[in-house]
């Protein structure tokens, strides 16, 4: 029953006025989802794909899944990238499915350290079935039945597209980098009744961090994949979205071609009944070689939600990473990403 309770509030949150985005716990491992400055950010030629199983302790999971591929041109400082993000949320089939081309402009502020600017356009479909979904209207409250009517104006099979936009700026240099991005600029109405309007609230990220090189290893090389890299990486992840603030803090082990990190994700607030204190996320990633590189995160619920066994959330990363073109390219590279992989 209490996991019934649970799935029905989770549902009513989906459909109301304020939305919220999905979460990658590997953010850097879908980095023009996370911010369409990083297009091209690493100077190569990138494809990735992400999957994540929210939840699957539970009857109905929510699964999103991300795909992007960039590519920088050097001879005019941008980034290039197209990108396919989908989320489904199994009890009401509720389906989100996004396509956008994003673009970035790199500027040289010294010899070492560049700022990017980056926007995005995206065409979103939002479809879902209400059939097999329960309103507490539609609850008796002194039987606990379920056989009234719900009175809501909604049909079993609905549709609604629109069109989003999204902008971020990043500086990077040798050792560190600070990002801002801002999605859903434009607030689109989300709403499945044609007569009501429910504005989907803009998401604002800052992230940023810093890369320490340990003994023997050549951080400073960190997207040139040496096979004697090491280095630590401290990082954070602070998103709003109207009314909700959360915050991944993190750090990872480069020890090539092993990765290992660690990320906490909530907003501890000193006074509130139910503190924000989401999951401990897990994170191991290795690189094959040839420019692939597999990671997989593990979210262990520290949530009120854990109660109602949800298991976690498991995530799945991969990339592949090449340098296309004329040998000058490899010449022409001048930023060294110190970020995250994962």
């Amino acid at each position: 029953m209490k996991k019934i309770l649970v799935l029905i509030a989770l549902m009513m949150l989906a459909i109301s006025v304020k939305g919220q985005d999905i979460q990658f716990s590997q953010f850097y491992a879908a980095p023009v989802f996370l911010n369409p400055a990083f297009a091209g950010s690493s100077e190569m030629t990138r494809f990735g794909v992400n999957y994540r199983n929210q939840w699957p302790g539970m009857s109905h999971t929510l699964n999103a899944y991300s795909a992007y591929l960039d590519h920088y041109a050097f001879n005019i400082n941008s980034g290039f990238g197209i990108i396919a993000n989908g989320v489904t949320e199994s009890m009401s089939n509720l389906r989100t499915s996004e396509i956008g081309a994003a673009y970035s402009y790199r500027l040289q502020l010294g010899f070492n350290s560049f700022l990017r600017f980056g926007g995005q356009a995206s065409f979103v479909s939002r479809d879902a079935d209400f059939s097999n979904v329960l309103f507490g209207s539609s609850i008796d409250p002194l039987t606990g039945e379920s056989s009234l009517p719900s009175g809501e104006n909604l049909g079993l099979d609905v549709n609604h597209r629109y069109v989003d936009y999204h902008f971020g700026m990043l500086y990077t240099n040798e050792k560190a980098w600070l990002g801002v991005s801002a999605h859903h600029i434009g607030q689109p109405n989300i709403s499945f009744i044609d007569d009501q309007i429910s504005k989907w609230p803009i998401k604002y990220s800052v992230h940023g961090g810093v890369s320490f090189d340990l003994a023997g290893g050549m951080g400073r090389n960190y997207m040139n994949r040496n096979e004697n890299q090491r280095n630590l990486v401290i990082a954070f992840n602070y998103k709003h979205q109207d009314p909700f603030n959360q915050l991944d803090l993190g750090t990872q082990l480069v020890l090539q071609p092993l990765t290992l990190g660690l990320w906490y994700r909530g907003l501890p607030t000193p006074g509130l009944k139910r503190p924000n204190n989401e999951s401990l996320i897990g994170v191991v990633g290795i690189s094959l070689g040839n420019g692939i590189d597999i990671g997989y995160s593990y979210d262990y619920t520290l949530s009120n939600l854990g109660i109602a066994n949800t298991g976690g959330a498991h995530e799945v990363s991969m990339r592949f990473s090449f340098l296309a073109g004329s040998s000058q390219n490899a010449a022409g590279r001048k930023s060294s990403m110190p970020c995250f992989r994962y």
